[in-house]
């Protein structure tokens, strides 16, 4: 789990959240809502796909772009769960929750890191 997590307002514009994940240097950012809860995931290739489509980053909002669908699961869920999550769902990103608070995010690059600290 990395606890380093970059975060942005829903209502960010995509010209913001790309500023704000460039100075992270973050592959992602999880959007959060009015609630201070979890309202999706923007990652570097949804930015790609949403230049792509020609889209004004100066109007665009968080909201509009970000994945909706956010896996949450606990701390305490095994990394085998977490794995077999990500791939039932076809995500490369779950957010750690305890409460309903945000403690951190894996990726599915952090499975590829823990695999070959293990396998070199």
């Amino acid at each position: 789990m990395n606890k380093h997590i970059t975060t942005v307002d829903i209502n960010d514009t995509i010209d913001k959240v790309e500023k704000i994940m460039d100075s992270h240097k973050s592959t992602c950012a999880l959007v959060i809502g009015s609630d201070q809860s979890c309202f999706g995931v923007i990652s570097y290739p949804d930015i790609v796909h949403f230049h792509e489509r020609g889209k004004n980053p100066k109007t665009e909002r968080a909201w509009e772009l970000c994945t909706h669908k956010v896996i949450e699961v606990s701390p305490d869920t095994s990394a085998r769960e977490t794995a077999k999550l990500m791939i039932k769902h076809k995500i490369n990103h779950i957010v750690i929750t305890e409460n309903k608070i945000i403690k951190g995010i894996v990726s599915s690059i952090d499975f590829v890191g823990e695999y070959l600290k293990q396998n070199v």
